[in-house]
């Protein structure tokens, strides 16, 4: 578990968030200092509204890491997801003319696969 949050990504990720969060603190001490040296409202409240920036990140991040860490690590590769495709059914009850419509869209569809295996072949 823990090594996948070692991994270059992850050290980056760990190192970017941390000078963020300092970022914060530190544009929030400013601000403060901006404040109570006769500013106005608007930097008592960016006072308050960095170090919340920086709280709500870290806390985003851990959740991120939480999930990384629960995460299934073969989700990731190839071939897992299973695509299963069927064959449009033709009506063959009811109307005739409902009927030939049901036949011209599956020969459209016939056509259209047959022309992404030939793309796929290439």
């Amino acid at each position: 578990m823990l090594p996948r949050l070692l991994t270059p990504k992850w050290v980056l990720l760990h190192l970017l968030v941390v000078a963020l969060f300092v970022a914060t603190l530190f544009l929030g001490y400013w601000q403060l200092s901006k404040a109570e040296d006769g500013g106005g409202a608007v930097n008592w409240s960016y006072a308050l509204q960095w170090p919340l920036y920086g709280i709500m990140g870290v806390w985003f991040y851990l959740k991120m890491m939480r999930l990384e860490i629960n995460r299934d690590p073969d989700e990731d590769e190839p071939g897992n997801a299973v695509v299963l495709y069927q064959r449009p059914r033709i009506d063959t009850t009811g109307d005739p003319e409902m009927q030939a419509y049901n036949a011209y869209l599956a020969e459209l569809n016939e056509r259209a696969l047959r022309g992404r295996s030939d793309d796929r072949a290439r």
